[in-house]
């Protein structure tokens, strides 16, 4: 009997090994079968009893290898013998792993907040994640995202940002129009890479069970069995939020992340993410996190910035109000 098993969306150098050195291990373990590597394709063949003992077992192996991005010897070893390898063993007594990342690197809910945009994922279609800079508010829903993927809960994740920063100049960048926005888009790319093979994001961004576009592409869509975020949402118009929150589907979870402080907007006024927190505030199913600068996790010294800037905004009000009142006596 011959069979053959397709390796869809797998990294040949860690799931083969240094000179095919895991291969080769799991060849040793099941003598009876002939095992034949090409490409991204096992050919097996053996007799049909002994065929479908490996396929059970093998399931496992590429299981563990989708769930956690990476597979040892010593892995193979203990999945074979009891289904079970100690690395889920372990991550399973760390309730704030999100999802396993390349080389099997958990990605965490680092702060308090963080946790608790992951709880609210679980009760709210809708969810605002709203709060400064570096506090991980995108890089967080877009583990949630690839891990609602991974669980097959949905089946396409559709990330957007508006390019409201590009403005006028858009059109003087080089390039053709995925060219021009692909910049505005990179902080969404840099996190994915992060939690999915290279391999595997390359296929799923070419048939597009992974979607990145400008907001503009939006409209006119439905967004149906699928994680969407929104990212620098204090850049959208009242209209273009709007219409983006109207895009929901059946079986959609939205979440639209800003920071109120960032306007790039000719009107800070007219953003359409401070609207929409006032019209939809206590409607059920709707989940508003807001994050500080104590959930800031990158370098130190972006805490301090942004204490330092806060604490110049309020000199300004300060004086502001100051000149108000000198005025009125």
């Amino acid at each position: 009997m011959d069979k053959q098993i397709l390796l869809e969306g797998i990294d040949l150098l860690e799931f083969f090994g240094v000179n095919n050195s895991k291969i080769e291990l799991i060849k040793r373990l099941f003598p009876k079968i002939k095992i034949t590597a090409r490409g991204h394709a096992l050919f097996v063949q053996g007799e049909p009893k002994e065929i479908k003992a490996f396929e059970k077992k093998f399931a496992l192996i590429l299981d563990h290898y989708y769930q956690y991005n990476m597979l040892s010897e010593e892995i193979i070893h203990e999945l074979l013998d009891s289904g079970v390898s100690s690395f889920e063993d372990n991550s399973n007594g760390e309730p704030d792993i999100i999802v396993f990342g390349n080389s099997g690197k958990p990605v965490r809910a680092r702060t308090p907040n963080q946790r608790r945009l992951v709880e609210a994922s679980a009760n709210n279609d809708l969810i605002f994640a709203i709060g400064p800079a570096g506090t991980g508010k995108t890089y967080t829903a877009i583990a949630l995202a690839v891990r609602a993927l991974k669980n097959k809960e949905i089946r396409k994740i559709i990330l957007s940002r508006p390019a409201v920063e590009a403005g006028e100049n858009l059109g003087f960048l080089p390039g053709d129009l995925k060219d021009k926005i692909d910049p505005y888009l990179q902080p969404l790319y840099d996190a994915l890479q992060d939690m999915i093979p290279p391999k595997k994001l390359e296929e799923f961004l070419k048939d597009g069970v992974i979607q990145i576009a400008p907001l503009a592409f939006m409209r006119g869509r439905t967004l149906s069995n699928a994680y969407v975020i929104l990212d620098e949402a204090q850049n959208t118009t009242v209209n273009q939020l709007k219409m983006f929150l109207t895009r929901m589907g059946l079986n959609a979870k939205f979440i639209i992340t800003g920071d109120v402080t960032q306007i790039d907007l000719p009107r800070k006024s007219h953003s359409g993410l401070i609207q929409a927190l006032k019209i939809l505030k206590g409607i059920k199913n709707i989940g508003n996190i807001y994050f500080d600068k104590k959930d800031i996790v990158r370098h130190r010294l972006v805490r301090d910035i942004v204490e330092a800037y806060d604490k110049h905004d309020e000199e300004k009000i300060e004086i502001k109000t100051e000149a108000k009142e000198k005025n009125k006596q």
